[in-house]
């Protein structure tokens, strides 16, 4: 585990300019500093119905810093806070461990490759399943195209609940990604996902404390999640829709 500047970085991410950072208002919203792009991230499936790829879809334009994110999944103006959460319903209690996430993780060792889950990060978006459920595929993936299909499927993991890494020169496998925002949406099982935070972006949490810097993060907005601040999949089972149009994009 790397260190920077007294924050704890999970190994194979690194972290975003400074300027780029997430601080937890107490009960209330995300306030997202540095004003990275904010886009919808919609799921679409291959010819099998798996989730497959995502989809640019609708592009949230702001220069406000910093730009205040619902997370108590009642705002009328979603992705946004519109002050919703001072009349809703809702928990605002942090219950994550601040513990690094490959600390709690299960280990499943293949012949070539080594796949860490921590399953309490799970986002149901569901990219482990495609063709055959990657925990299967990590058991015996030894050529080139089997070995890509495990690092394809870990990396479309916006939670990052699963990290892979090569068994023999232990590199970890990871997306290059810039730092930015996604607003995942899920048309396949009709939900709107979680906000999916990219490129190693610092998350405070209302106490002031540092949550681990990682390549990929993905956050509460359905207000509902055991895990908070991140997503642990409850808007699936609670069917969360933010009523926001979907917009794809061809890029």
């Amino acid at each position: 585990m790397a260190k920077k500047e007294g924050l704890s970085v999970e190994e194979g991410s690194k972290m975003a300019p400074e300027k780029f950072y997430i601080k937890i208002a107490a009960d209330g919203p995300y306030l997202l500093y540095g004003n990275p792009p904010i886009d919808q991230e919609i799921i679409l499936p291959n010819e099998e119905g798996s989730a497959w790829v995502y989809q640019k879809g609708k592009h949230f334009e702001t220069n406000e810093n910093p730009v205040y994110l619902c997370r108590c999944g009642f705002s009328k103006h979603k992705p946004f806070c519109d002050g919703a959460h001072k009349h809703a319903d809702w928990d605002s209690t942090e219950t994550a461990s601040h513990r690094p996430l490959l600390e709690n993780a299960e280990v499943i060792e293949g012949p070539t490759m080594v796949l860490a889950d921590n399953e309490s990060y799970c986002a149901f978006a569901r990219f482990c399943d495609a063709y055959g459920r990657i925990w299967n595929l990590v058991e015996r993936a030894e050529s080139e195209k089997e070995r890509e299909l495990v690092r394809r499927e870990a990396g479309h993991c916006p939670a990052g609940r699963l990290v892979v890494w090569d068994k023999e020169t232990e590199t970890i496998y990871e997306p290059p990604f810039e730092p930015s925002i996604g607003i995942i949406e899920d048309p396949g099982i009709k939900v709107s996902g979680p906000i999916w935070v990219k490129g190693g972006i610092r998350i405070e949490g209302a106490d002031g404390k540092s949550y681990e810097i990682r390549n990929r993060v993905t956050l509460c907005r359905c207000g509902q999640s055991s895990n908070k601040p991140f997503c642990d999949g409850t808007h699936a089972s609670m069917r969360f829709c933010d009523d926001i149009p979907l917009e794809m994009r061809n890029l």
